[in-house]
């Protein structure tokens, strides 16, 4: 088991899209082992590469009630997204001590290379949607904190960086 450590809030790889992934291969699918011990050992239910350091447009999600259900993506992609709202609480370990309620669309459709190289269309709804679409955003340079109004995200960042100080 190998739980990689996350970068903080203030690198540049957090903020800048990643790199699209060409083939599956053996490197990419240990960079997804690594990725689904480090969200396990969280815990959480989704990670991006970036939030590791990697700048690849690498994510996992596992939003099953029993862990062991993690959908591995390469280079998703939301095709359609429902008009209903789902508003949760979100958090990331590149931001420690803060949260914030984001509404996202309840139900996505995503395209992504799967673990065996092959295209696959994919429906999420609720907690997976929630998560994909998060990932999605870390793969597209933007944290959570991104979808809040600038007076509050300042805030937010503030409050974490003095807590990651005690």
């Amino acid at each position: 088991m190998t739980v990689r450590p996350f970068i903080p809030y203030t690198d540049r790889r957090l903020h800048t899209p990643a790199e699209p992934v060409e083939t599956i291969t053996e490197t990419v699918r240990m960079i997804w082992d690594d990725m689904i011990d480090t969200m396990n050992a969280m815990p959480g239910v989704g990670l991006a590469a970036p939030q590791i350091g990697i700048t690849q447009r690498l994510a996992v999600v596992d939003a099953s009630d029993k862990r062991g259900q993690a959908v591995r993506m390469a280079n998703p992609e939301v095709l359609h997204a429902s008009v209903q709202l789902r508003p949760h609480d979100e958090a990331s370990p590149n931001l420690p001590g803060v949260h914030a309620r984001i509404e996202r669309p309840r139900a996505v459709t995503v395209r992504f290379l799967n673990d065996q190289g092959e295209i696959e269309d994919r429906d999420f709804v609720g907690l997976w949607a929630t998560s994909v679409q998060h990932q999605i955003d870390h793969l597209n340079g933007k944290v959570y904190v991104d979808h809040l109004t600038p007076l509050r995200r300042k805030m937010l960042v503030a409050k974490s960086a003095k807590l990651s100080r005690r």
